[in-house]
């Protein structure tokens, strides 16, 4: 029995996150979904912009009759991370995320996404 494109759209995707190096703002990207990414001058606008191009994506490849992967779930790999920092650190995070006008998630996220991306260009 075919899924219904409900729940296709109810499913959760998992994105990946990373700076747009070349023309400046962030790129999401949907493994499962090939070639189905968002754009945006902020995270929060990337992701945005991702979450309606999944839509999209997934609208389009249900009406061609396209197979829709399901989503790769991986409990060991959930996205969560619980993580002890000493309470100024805390508050650095706080007092910086808040000056950015993000959450301290989205701040710690951003961070360790241009940490990442520079570990992976280094040779």
């Amino acid at each position: 029995m075919e899924k219904s494109l409900e729940s296709y759209l109810n499913a959760d995707y998992p994105f990946t996150v990373r700076p747009d190096t070349d023309d400046g703002g962030y790129i999401v990207e949907f493994p499962d979904l090939r070639y189905c990414v968002g754009t945006g001058d902020t995270v929060d606008e990337a992701i945005a912009d991702a979450m309606t191009a999944k839509s999209e994506w997934i609208k389009a490849s249900y009406e061609d009759r396209i197979t829709i992967p399901e989503p790769q779930s991986n409990e060991e790999y959930n996205g969560r991370i619980s993580l002890r920092i000493p309470k100024s650190l805390h508050r650095h995070i706080i007092e910086a995320a808040k000056n950015e006008g993000v959450s301290a998630n989205q701040f710690l996220s951003h961070l360790i996404s241009l940490g990442m991306g520079n570990r992976m260009r280094q040779p």
